[in-house]
């Protein structure tokens, strides 16, 4: 209209996630709370909030499982898929030394799904329940447009003086880490392979028999629960400890800066199963990187004092790979040929 000034729209400057990526976001969202109750003792930035309860701490963790980013069904069982979606969240509760109580279950389901596949999803929900001795107290369900999304909360305790984080490691505490590494990123390899085959020749049958090991740690990963009792049954409190979900020079690196120290490891010690380092080389892959960067192992990472060795150094499934050390800004490996090189976290990056 006459008179009146012609309108103009503001547009606001947009910055791309992927810049930032996943830590970085977590790190973003943190900085703009803060904790309002006493008994928050703990928010973002460990493997687990921690809430006062009286006696004892509360634990509480959530774990999201997307169809398409975290599994894919053409491959995956739905029943591996139900246990692997508490084992990840059981694993979370492990790296704060404590022990999973209950778990709720959210499920978005599209109209692809039949109430016999959901009846298969939840048959492996409840064998993870009886394994890690949790209880399924509620949880919530809704359609989906697309895939499967599952949605997992779980409550765990602690003793207050037992409580484990990822800050605690001091200088000269011997780094730990339990198990192989690398296997499951190896049978994600696998599947991902056969898979092509089946589209490429239906009438080809997945060959697997070889890849068993690496497959399973894929598809039916264990949360180490059992370092955990067999650490108290020894009088052990871990100094700081971390999950491997997200490949071991990533995790390394969060206990460092999360503690304020630095990391030193040998390569020479980093434990990779024998089949998985053959299959690693059959897929040329450097089986140091997979077992560095590949993730999915859900095995527990941690520090203990050096007085702690002697209990833990015939343990056959813990493996001593290196140490803390006072600066921060040097986080490091020492290869097989004595070249030190740094650690750089290479691991999945959800927002790439």
């Amino acid at each position: 209209m006459i008179g009146q000034r012609p309108v103009t729209f503001m547009t606001e400057k947009r910055s791309e996630i992927n810049q930032l990526g996943e830590f970085g976001l977590i790190d973003r969202i943190a900085s703009k709370f803060d904790a309002r109750n006493v008994s928050s003792k703990k928010g973002i930035g460990d493997d687990a909030a921690v809430i006062d309860a009286g006696n004892d701490f509360v634990l509480l963790s959530t774990d999201m499982l997307l169809e398409g980013v975290h599994f894919d069904l053409s491959y995956v069982p739905l029943k591996h898929l139900g246990y692997k979606s508490v084992a990840v969240n059981v694993s979370d509760i492990a790296a704060m030394n404590g022990r999973p109580e209950q778990i709720t279950v959210g499920l978005a389901l599209s109209n692809r799904f039949s109430l016999e596949a959901v009846d298969e999803l939840y048959e492996g929900i409840r064998a993870a329940c009886e394994s890690y001795n949790v209880d399924l107290v509620g949880g919530d369900t809704t359609s989906s447009a697309s895939g499967l999304v599952i949605s997992i909360s779980v409550l765990g305790r602690v003793e207050k003086d037992k409580v484990v984080y990822r800050s605690g490691a001091q200088s000269h505490d011997i780094i730990c880490v339990t198990g192989d590494l690398g296997s499951a990123y190896l049978g994600l390899q696998v599947l991902e392979r056969e898979k092509e085959v089946f589209l490429t020749n239906p009438d080809m049958q997945p060959d697997i028999e070889k890849y068993e090991y690496m497959v399973g740690r894929q598809l039916k990963p264990e949360a180490r629960m059992d370092v955990v009792h067999e650490l108290k049954e020894l009088g052990i409190t871990p100094t700081s400890m971390i999950d491997i979900s997200d490949g071991l020079a990533s995790e390394l690196l969060h206990l460092a800066k999360s503690s304020g120290k630095g990391i030193k490891i040998f390569e020479d010690k980093i434990p990779i199963d024998s089949q998985a380092f053959e299959t690693a080389i059959e897929f040329k892959i450097d089986p140091v990187t997979a077992a560095l960067n590949g993730g999915e192992d859900y095995e527990l990472l941690f520090t203990i004092r050096q007085a702690d060795f002697e209990k833990l150094k015939n343990h056959p499934d813990i493996h001593f790979i290196g140490h803390i050390h006072d600066q921060p800004a040097q986080n490091v490996m020492v290869t097989k040929q004595e070249t030190i090189v740094p650690l750089k976290a290479q691991g999945w990056n959800h927002f790439a």
